[in-house]
């Protein structure tokens, strides 16, 4: 074990989430068990702030405050979406320089493990003494090497929440809807709708991943297949869904869609993707009552349904990270990994192995038709979603023998509404 004298720095960088201030909160607390660092410092706005200076002293919060901070979602010290290449890490390193700054941890996702690594190499270069931890945070849940990452069960459980009332909702109404869930590359958060399912015509009915390529006539006629046995139809949609040659669905059906900073397309921001979606199945199915719904922000970091295992979690990375930078000899990014049904431990994985690659659903996750997930993937989920997860249930009411329309089809007998006993 070789420890350096001076400061801790924290940042938070990427997209937030509803548990990414446990591991913060688990980075200072933690820190403050070693009198070989000086204070912790936390950068305003991830990197941005590192290179404008903009650091707050974390050691003199109560340990009152951080807790709250701690079950707070979004991102405390503010985050940013700036992509660091070598000179902005440049700047970055002198400016920790300046501060004695000798440890550097930084809560995110791919780009933030890719940022880390950088800064990690130039340190070597110029034989300065910097410890170099990654600490996991993705609502994508697209980390390599990891089993899953801290964020993805809170937000999956939002997910899975809102699909259980969208599904209810069909069901008392009819009619088709589409919900787009958030996912670039992955389909792991649009695959957590599938969780709430409880009897046999409960929707989703059809959940579509980045995983699998998306042909506009094939989703014709699975809702067509779905609608015609159920008089309804909930569907799933990731905002990443592709074509065989790779090419976004939205950049192909409208025109109606914008790029961010760093000309990354705008998968789902607009609504365009779903509703593009629900004209399609008007004109090629005949379904004229279809709503668009886009989860958008509110699968990241909304307060009511936040897994207490992802909690506990988040905040255990936090701690890993302080300890594996401390007494362990090299830089790294923390990895959860699984043990049994169900436990998890930490291990420190060389940055390279996780920096700037993605993680996508695995095979055994998804149906060989590639319009569901199976039950391997239900069992991977289920015990990341944490306890109390919420039911849907159903009258058990027999239907009343018709008098003067005995004629007519009970509902029963037009759509599986009620189950037969």
């Amino acid at each position: 074990m070789s420890f350096f004298n001076g400061k801790l720095l924290v940042a938070q960088g990427g997209g937030p989430s509803a548990v990414i201030n446990q591991s913060l909160v688990g980075v200072v607390l933690e820190a403050r068990k070693f009198h070989h660092i000086d204070l912790v410092y936390g950068a305003v706005h991830g990197v941005r702030g590192i290179v404008n200076e903009d650091f707050v002293n974390l050691s003199g919060e109560t340990s009152h405050n951080l807790e709250m901070v701690a079950g707070t979602p979004s991102s405390a010290l503010g985050t940013t979406r700036d992509k660091p290449d070598l000179k902005y890490c440049q700047q970055m390193l002198k400016v920790m320089q300046a501060h004695n700054i000798r440890y550097f941890l930084y809560i995110g996702g791919n780009d933030s493990s890719d940022t880390i690594r950088i800064i990690s190499e130039q340190a070597k270069k110029e034989k300065y003494e910097l410890r170099c931890i990654h600490i996991p945070k993705t609502i994508d849940n697209d980390l390599m090497c990891n089993d899953h990452c801290p964020g993805y069960p809170s937000a999956a459980r939002y997910v899975s929440q809102a699909f259980i009332g969208l599904n209810r909702d069909s069901w008392a109404l009819g009619g088709t809807v589409i919900a787009v869930v958030m996912g670039r590359h992955a389909g792991f958060l649009t695959a957590a709708a599938s969780m709430g399912k409880k009897f046999p015509d409960d929707g989703p009915h059809l959940i579509y991943m980045p995983e699998r390529v998306f042909d506009v006539d094939t989703f014709a006629n699975d809702v067509r297949r779905v609608y015609e046995k159920y008089d309804r139809c909930v569907i799933a949609v990731s905002e990443g869904i592709h074509d065989a040659e790779g090419t976004p669905i939205i950049t192909k059906l409208t025109q109606n869609f914008s790029r961010d900073a760093h000309g990354n397309i705008q998968l789902s921001g607009s609504g365009a993707l779903g509703d593009t979606l629900a004209q399609i199945l008007r004109e090629k199915v005949g379904i004229q009552r279809v709503r668009a719904d886009t989860l958008g922000y509110m699968q990241r970091s909304f307060v009511g349904c936040v897994s207490d295992v992802d909690q506990r979690e988040a905040r255990e990375v936090g701690e890993k990270a302080v300890q594996f930078a401390m007494w362990g000899d090299r830089d790294g990014s923390v990895a959860i990994k699984r043990i049994g049904f169900y436990m998890c431990d930490y291990d420190l994985i060389p940055l390279e192995d996780v920096a700037a690659k993605t993680r996508t659903m695995p095979d055994e996750f998804i149906t060989p038709d590639g319009n569901d997930v199976t039950d391997a993937f239900r069992m991977y989920l289920r015990p990341l979603l944490g306890s109390k997860m919420p039911d849907a249930y159903r009258l058990r009411a027999h239907f009343v023998p018709k008098i003067l329309n005995e004629n007519l089809p009970t509902n029963a007998e037009k759509q599986p509404k009620l189950p037969q006993w």
